[in-house]
């Protein structure tokens, strides 16, 4: 029997946090083997993080090679096989993950200003979002200590007992927007069901999913079923996905739609959450000065740099005018309240690089609508702590009104802090500028009529419908698009089910007389069920 082989381990501490956050050095990774094996190293290729509120360079990271992601797959395809996690009893598993919640938690402090310097989000934001990280390691721990199998009802004397079983090695490639959290969303469910997890973070934000591998290890995670792999999309995603021991893909943003051909030509099942353009419906009775206040979160939380971000915001004619007044007063006061990213009382950051900001100027100038406030660049000195906008990739806050359906900027997500505004008459109308666009990720409703709310959400063409209320997730409640927002789902037993595949099996139970019996090809020609 062959050694058993421990797969790529991060190393890495590029961090200590004291008076310099980030003492600059280059993060690796290794391969670690038994003792029958040796270290290796195959690619030395580096790419640089840089803080996006400043343009400085964090870290550099080692991108790996073809050879090496083959390598690395081979290990976790020889770890499930093993059993060494796949065939531990679930019990076993949920004490693990529950333990890593623990330690996640203790971490999540450094951990934000961590995530804060690779993607520019305000510290306030990350704080809150990462706090909330252990509640899905926590959700998953739970459903494998309550997650049931089932007896079928089969015809005859027979027991078809059916149980979950994991897929083998499965592939994730997580965006930079949500750096920990899609990460955490996507692994904890494909550990909890006994796969060995090969993960592609970001280019852009590799950090914390790379220190995150780490923590994996330390909570009693065998090595081998946890690979994180850095490196850029054409070459290190495309080697990942193509290899042919993967047997799911899970991916997001536009990368889903270049990993789906590959899902398909290794018959590999396949989830992605592939953006969106969600629009706000705000009707006549609704509380203006919530609305308002939940059109805000839900268009700049992230500089607009979310999946679900309220992008199209659809007001009804009485209440248009006075909508709108109020929302470019409070996008002036996000504005003027905009500083250094690690100041907690900094409202809004940058966007995740230049090249982004340059492609949101593109858009923004491009339109045919008319800019009711922002749509620039932002240079100077913050009035709130006199941080230099000029120095990072800082976009206003944007609020477009006047706009055609053909615009681009209604139909095409920017992944910014940019708002287009339309008027509309009654609900119909309503709804079909709602629908009226390729996605259908995620949708919100603003009025205090309880029946027309419930009418309106199940007419938008949307896999998650607020009603007074915006961006709201849990690890219970499934999380996915219709149209061109993707396939799957994440978060919930939807998503630990996406991770297993069931099992049948069907033992007869009659008595040996009866099964000497059953003889098909017998002289009698007494009839008996096929099958």
């Amino acid at each position: 029997m062959p050694p058993l082989i421990h797969p790529p381990l991060t190393t890495l501490r590029c961090t200590k946090l004291g008076t310099n956050f980030f003492q600059k050095r280059t993060l690796s990774i290794k391969l670690r083997y038994g003792p029958h094996g040796k270290v290796s190293l195959h690619g030395s290729d580096e790419f640089t993080v840089s803080n996006p509120a400043n343009g400085e360079s964090l870290c550099k990271v080692v991108s790996v090679s073809k050879e090496f992601v083959d390598e690395a797959i081979d290990n976790a395809h020889n770890t499930f096989h093993s059993g060494v996690w796949s065939r531990t009893p679930a019990i076993h598993r949920s004490k693990i993950l529950a333990k890593l919640a623990r330690l996640l938690e203790e971490r999540v402090p450094e951990l934000a200003r961590l995530e804060t310097l690779q993607t520019g989000r305000t510290i306030r934001e990350m704080n809150a979002q990462l706090g909330r990280l252990p509640e899905w390691l926590d959700y998953f721990a739970a459903l494998l200590r309550t997650y049931q199998g089932f007896v079928a009802p089969t015809q005859g004397s027979l027991l078809n007992y059916v149980q979950r079983v994991p897929l083998g090695v499965v592939a994730q490639i997580t965006p930079f927007n949500h750096p920990l959290l899609i990460a955490v969303k996507k692994i904890a469910p494909a550990l909890a069901a006994g796969n060995s997890v090969v993960v592609k973070p970001s280019e852009l934000a590799p950090i914390t999913v790379m220190e995150l591998a780490e923590m994996v290890e330390a909570a009693g995670v065998p090595p081998g079923v946890l690979t994180v792999l850095p490196g850029l999309g054409p070459t290190v995603g495309k080697a990942i996905v193509s290899h042919p021991y993967v047997r799911k893909i899970d991916a997001s943003n536009q990368t889903g739609r270049a990993v789906g051909q590959a899902a398909g030509a290794n018959v590999a099942s396949f989830t992605a959450e592939l953006g969106g353009k969600a629009p706000i419906v705000i009707f006549d009775d609704a509380d203006i000065q919530s609305a308002v206040n939940g059109v805000a979160f839900a268009s700049f939380v992230a500089s607009g740099q979310t999946c679900v971000s309220g992008t199209r915001i659809i007001v009804q004619d009485n209440v248009y005018d006075k909508f709108l007044h109020a929302l470019v007063k409070k996008t002036e006061s996000i504005r003027q309240r905009m500083g250094d990213p690690m100041n907690p009382h900094s409202t809004m950051g940058p966007v995740i690089s230049m090249h982004h900001l340059e492609r949101i100027e593109r858009m923004v100038n491009g339109t045919t609508g008319n800019v009711l406030y922002g749509g620039q660049r932002m240079s100077g000195l913050s009035p709130l702590d006199g941080f230099d906008y000029a120095r990072g990739s800082f976009f206003s806050p944007t609020i477009v009104g006047d706009i055609s359906s053909s615009d681009e900027l209604w139909k095409e997500e920017i992944f910014g802090p940019v708002i287009v505004v339309r008027r509309f008459g009654d609900v119909a109308e309503g709804v079909a500028l709602a629908n009226d666009c390729k996605y259908g990720l995620g949708a919100g409703i603003w009025t205090s009529n309880v029946a027309r709310a419930h009418q309106v959400a199940a007419d938008i063409q949307t896999g998650l419908c607020w009603v007074n209320t915006h961006h709201r997730n849990d690890p219970s409640s499934p999380w996915g698009g219709m149209k061109e927002s993707g396939i799957g789902r994440e978060n919930g037993v939807e998503a630990f089910e996406s991770y297993s595949q069931s099992k049948s099996t069907i033992v007869n139970t009659a008595s040996l007389d009866e099964m000497r019996k059953d003889d098909w090809f017998s002289d009698s020609s007494t009839q008996r069920r096929y099958g």
